[in-house]
């Protein structure tokens, strides 16, 4: 047969083979349950710009900074980096790999006869060397998916811990807000106390007031007292925290005077016709990992046939002394046809462990899924819930001040009985810090719906 026949025909017979991709086809999944996945993952447009709504611009600075230096995103940015790098190499492995050698040999006595007794033969050779794995069933193909999922959930992985860092920066810098407010709170509380305190001490003086009723006082004056270490402690532990967070010592921290929580002007509305799932990066990483995993059962399933491999050498093959020019010139082909049939049970095992991490791997993600749409639904009620607290609150906080300052006013004049002051401040005070707690709960709460919604609600003003 012709020589080019038979290259013609091998080379036929070798793209026929390496089309026949062995392990299961990836398709993602379209639903769980009845939770539609129709749409491909896509990162929120405004997931790192959406605090800017709230016009803190402390807020805004603390943001962008965690972007640049915090540590587990300077972490998750390299393991992107690490799986573009291990893509890349797999995506490599379709191309021969070839080098340039050169080498150098001395061999002494090198058979039995006696003529070569005594006799060194030296040699030398220069020229390119070349290994190529033929890709028969598909082995490199699924190594090279497997590769490509995990770069993308490698993506999605950073997207995710951008979005729990911002949430966490966010949150613990309400927390700052909060201790600052509660204390000064306190402090304004004590303030307050002291001028009742030295009402009834006056008044005791005269003879109007009992030693019980400044006791009394005196006790809920120290209370007050005792609740500021707590806060002061408070505000140490968030701002050593927002310190962590943003990759620095918490003595280089340096906050505004302002002790205002952020707050919208309007609450948060949603479209019901968006499908926030699409939004959700560890949604998203979940499905990469199942397909990385669907795609190893093919990369285990390919050691069950044959491996064709080619090396081959090009170049000058001389002793020494001699010139390498054509007359030295040399090159070999050596196609090399393996196949461990002795090791099949161990293949089929891998196999078999294959598929055992892709069901896993589907249930992490339908786990993924199930979360993501309670948190969604969870977290806009809890939101609104807890604004509903914070206006019935306030209400709460209104009444109490006007009957305290009554209280003041008719005790003050003589008219009025001490146990109604106390009880009007006691209440005055505990409505005050409530609503400071119903504050940050409700901060947080709108913390926790740009979390779970993957920062992709749109903070809008209501039509007029």
């Amino acid at each position: 047969m012709d020589k080019s026949i038979r290259l013609s025909i091998l080379s036929l017979t070798i793209t026929i083979l390496s089309a026949c991709t062995v392990g299961p086809e990836y398709v993602a999944p379209t639903q769980v349950e009845k939770v539609r996945l129709e749409h491909p993952y896509q990162q929120a447009l405004h997931a790192t710009t959406w605090w800017q709504a709230f016009d803190d611009e402390e807020l805004d600075r603390l943001v962008a900074l965690a972007l640049l230096e915090n540590r587990t995103l300077v972490r998750a940015k390299a393991n992107v980096e690490r799986a573009a790098a291990i893509f890349s190499e797999a995506d490599n492995d379709f191309l021969p790999n070839a080098s340039i050698d050169a080498d150098y040999q001395a061999v002494r006595n090198t058979s039995i006869y006696t003529t070569d007794d005594g006799v060194t033969t030296r040699g030398n050779s220069l020229g390119t060397s070349l290994n190529w794995d033929f890709d028969l069933f598909g082995k490199i193909s699924r190594a090279t998916e497997a590769a490509q999922a995990d770069t993308q959930q490698a993506q999605a992985l950073l997207h995710n811990a951008q979005v729990q860092v911002i949430s966490q920066v966010a949150m613990t810098y309400g927390d700052v807000r909060n201790a600052q407010q509660r204390l000064t709170l306190a402090e304004q509380n004590l303030e307050n106390v002291q001028k009742t305190l030295a009402l009834v001490q006056a008044r005791v003086n005269s003879g109007f007031s009992s030693e019980f009723e400044l006791a009394r006082i005196e006790a809920q004056y120290y209370s007050i007292n005792s609740t500021l270490p707590r806060f002061q402690s408070a505000l140490f532990t968030a701002q050593s925290t927002l310190s962590a967070l943003l990759g620095k010592a918490p003595n280089e921290l340096v906050l505004s005077d302002v002790t205002k929580l952020p707050q919208l002007k309007q609450p948060v509305s949603i479209e019901n016709s968006q499908h926030y799932l699409i939004f959700r990066a560890d949604v998203a990483a979940a499905e990469r990992r199942l397909a990385a995993s669907i795609a190893n059962i093919g990369v285990a399933t390919a050691d069950l046939y044959p491996n064709l491999s080619v090396s081959g050498f090009l170049g000058f093959v001389s002793n020494p002394g001699l010139n390498l020019n054509n007359a030295s010139q040399g090159w070999s082909i050596a196609p090399r046809l393996s196949w461990n049939i002795g090791d099949i049970a161990s293949t089929k095992a891998r196999i078999r462990a294959a598929n055992a991490t892709a069901k896993m791997a589907l249930a992490d993600f339908e786990k993924k899924v199930f979360e993501a749409v309670n948190e969604i639904q969870l977290s806009l009620q809890e939101y609104h819930l807890t604004r509903e607290q914070h206006l019935l609150t306030e209400q709460q906080y209104k009444a109490s001040t006007k009957a305290m300052i009554i209280a003041q006013v008719r005790y003050e004049a003589g008219s009025g009985e001490f146990y109604d002051l106390l009880e009007a401040e006691r209440d005055w005070l505990t409505s005050r810090d409530q609503l400071a707690q119903l504050e940050l709960a409700g901060f947080a709460k709108l913390v926790n719906i740009y979390r779970v919604f993957g920062g992709s609600l749109v903070l809008q003003q209501p039509a007029v």
